[in-house]
C-alpha cells in the first residue's frame, strides 16, 4: 500500500533552542520503503539528521534562533507492506532464557512504563491466563473497556501508573499502560509511533507491540486506527525515547498539522477477533 504523508509544525522561539524531531517515516528493507520525501525548514536553520547505534529511527536535530519563528515541513510517499501472522503460530510462549539478547531491555521498567508498580494488579487480573498471546489480547481489551479516551488529559510526565489510577488518557497513555502491563507479566513490549490514515483529526498515533512467538505483534487499545493502514515512524522502550518533538530551550508550538492518506488503494479493515495478527 502506498501512503502520502505531510507534517507541518510551527514554533515561536523565545530563546536559542535546540529541537529533536522524530517525524520521518522509517525505511525498512523488508516492509516499508520510501518512494520520495522532502524536508523543508523556513527560514533556513542549521540541522543534522542522525540515528542511534542499533536503531533505524531517524532524528532531526535543529538549532533555532531566539525571536525568529520557524516552520518545519516533512512530506513523503511511502510504500508499506505488513505480515499477517496466524494465531496458532503465536500461542507457544518463549522463555526469557531463549529470548534474543536485544529483546531483554523491553522487559524492564522505564520512566513512562513503571511495570514494577503494576505487577500486583497485572497478576490479579491477567495472571491466570495461560499463554502470553492471550494475556496480551486480554490486556488490550481491558484497556479499551476501562480507560476513557480524553483529549488533553495527560502530559509528558504522565506514567502508566497514573493512567491506571485516573482511568483516562490519550493514545500514548493507552500504549504506555499496555506496555507496562505486558512487562509486569514478563512479556517484552515496546512503544510504536506511526502515521494513521483513518484517524480524525489527523495526528501522529501511538500503539504498542508485544514480542510473541519471536515476532513483534501490533496492538492498539484505543481502537482508533486500522492496524493495516499505518506508516511506522519509530519504536522505543517508551514515548520519551521517540517523542515527536523534544526541545532544550524556550519555545512554543503554535500549530501542528498532520496528513496521511492511502494513495488510491483499498485495504481490508483489520479485526482483532480474527485468528490473525499484524506484524510490521
Amino acid at each position: 500500500m502506498e501512503f502520502t504523508l505531510k507534517t507541518t509544525i510551527q514554533y515561536d522561539v523565545y530563546a536559542a533552542t535546540t529541537f529533536i524531531f522524530n517525524i520521518q517515516a522509517l525505511s525498512l528493507a523488508t516492509n516499508q520503503s520510501i518512494i520520495s520525501e522532502s524536508l523543508e525548514i523556513t527560514p533556513n536553520l542549521p540541522y543534522k539528521e542522525y540515528s542511534l547505534k542499533g536503531s533505524k529511527t531517524r532524528f532531526i536535530k535543529l538549532q533555532a534562533i531566539e525571536y525568529i519563528p520557524f516552520t518545519i515541513t516533512y512530506q513523503a510517499q511511502v510504500d508499506v507492506s505488513y505480515k499477517w501472522i496466524a494465531k496458532k503460530k503465536l500461542l507457544k510462549n518463549v522463555s526469557i532464557y531463549n529470548l534474543k539478547h536485544e529483546i531483554i531491555p523491553f522487559l524492564t521498567p522505564t520512566r513512562n512504563c513503571p511495570s514494577d508498580k503494576l505487577m500486583e494488579f497485572a497478576f490479579t487480573i491477567f495472571g491466570h491466563i495461560t499463554t502470553d498471546l492471550e494475556k496480551t489480547v486480554a490486556i488490550d481489551d481491558w484497556i479499551f473497556n476501562n480507560i476513557k479516551y480524553v483529549s488533553g488529559s495527560s502530559n509528558a510526565n504522565t506514567t502508566a501508573y497514573d493512567t491506571l489510577n485516573r482511568k483516562e488518557g490519550v493514545c500514548k497513555d493507552f500504549a504506555h499502560l499496555g506496555i507496562a502491563l505486558c512487562r509486569s507479566l514478563n512479556i517484552p513490549a515496546r512503544y510504536f509511533t506511526c502515521y494513521a490514515s483513518n484517524i480524525y483529526p489527523p495526528d501522529i498515533h501511538a500503539c504498542f507491540e508485544a514480542y510473541l512467538g519471536n515476532k513483534w505483534i501490533l496492538f492498539d487499545p484505543t481502537r482508533l486506527a486500522n492496524l493495516n493502514q499505518l506508516v511506522k515512524i519509530a519504536d522505543g522502550k517508551d514515548g520519551s525515547e521517540i517523542a515527536v518533538a523534544t526541545l532544550f530551550g524556550n519555545a512554543f508550538c503554535n500549530s501542528m498539522n498532520i496528513e496521511c492518506s492511502l494513495s488510491n488503494q483499498e485495504s481490508e479493515i483489520f479485526d482483532l477477533s480474527e485468528d490473525f495478527f499484524i506484524s510490521y
